[in-house]
């Protein structure tokens, strides 16, 4: 089924775009074009006013375009030989591009300035309307190492079998999708000393780069995997379990009762996120690609890709 793209999901970045529209004229008018003597008024303003407009109106012209919240729009106008230069940038800290913004803006305002030249030029015409840049998103801090990064995954449960763990299951694939290799899948009882064992194994002896636990987070009795996680981290990382839970909040008012820990032993990242298949569905999408730099600061690469 086509329509508009769930976007729901998806984390906000920033955004910023730029499109052109060239308006092609006679040379003949350029004096007037240049002195802002057109009869129906001067082409720049109109251009700035009309771009910001159809920036601000894209979901409503566009039909499967979200409405998004605008932060800023420029628009340029030049008069170079033979047509008029209109340079539209769109800038929105949102999920989705901004691409459609810029483009209908830079449309819209070669438009109007259409609309006042065509009593002094019959031969106007519109062209080039495409996009010179972009950029945000997630895509933009995406890493690339030399190697494929290795992952254990360990689900805390006393019941769950692993032809039942859909959690499990999500997260090794969202593993897989960002390039990790799994090493190993489990699945444990909620015994602290147990979870401490497994997570000293796969940290100190196999030395993955990450280990993500899924279950034993909530404040039931049986609930002790961030108490297991804090014993054997040597380095809390807090803003990873912040940003977990703030996400899952937006979605749901049950995110603020996950208690788990992110942290990080030796070389290993360890993060916990809760055992429900949709709260994992959430944690992962909040996880991924920012964290997949904190390899290199691990091993002492610093901020530079």
């Amino acid at each position: 089924m086509g329509g508009m793209i769930d976007v729901g999901d998806k984390p906000e970045s920033l955004r910023t775009a730029v499109a052109q529209a060239l308006l092609s004229f006679d040379n003949k008018i350029m004096s007037i074009i240049k002195d802002g003597n057109s009869p129906k008024g001067n082409i720049f303003e109109i251009a700035k006013v009309s771009g910001t407009l159809g920036a601000k109106k894209t979901s409503d012209l566009i039909p499967y375009c979200h409405p998004i919240p605008i932060d800023d729009v420029k628009v340029a106008v030049t008069i170079e030989p033979s047509h008029v230069r209109i340079l539209v940038k769109v800038k929105s800290i949102w999920k989705t591009g901004v691409e459609m913004e810029a483009l209908t803006g830079a449309t819209i305002a070669a438009l109007s300035v259409y609309d006042i030249l065509k009593p002094l030029d019959i031969s106007l015409s519109i062209d080039n309307i495409k996009l010179l840049e972009k950029h945000g998103g997630i895509g933009d801090f995406k890493e690339n190492y030399d190697k494929k990064l290795e992952a254990a995954v360990i689900t805390i449960s006393d019941s769950r079998k692993k032809d039942q763990d859909e959690s499990g299951k999500l997260i090794i694939n969202t593993l897989t999708s960002n390039g990790f290799d799994i090493i190993d899948y489990k699945i444990i009882p909620d015994e602290i000393k147990l979870i401490e064992q497994e997570l000293i194994y796969y940290s100190d002896k196999l030395k993955v780069n990450i280990i993500i636990t899924t279950g034993g987070t909530g404040v039931g009795p049986r609930d002790v995997t961030p108490e297991a996680t804090k014993k054997i981290i040597e380095k809390e990382v807090l803003g990873i379990t912040e940003n977990l839970r703030d996400y899952g909040q937006s979605r749901t008012p049950l995110s603020m009762l996950s208690r788990g820990v992110s942290g990080i032993r030796g070389n290993t990242l360890i993060v916990n996120m809760p055992g429900s298949t949709t709260a994992v569905s959430q944690s992962i999408s909040a996880l991924f690609p920012g964290v997949m730099h904190i390899f290199r600061m691990i091993a002492g690469h610093g901020h530079h890709k």
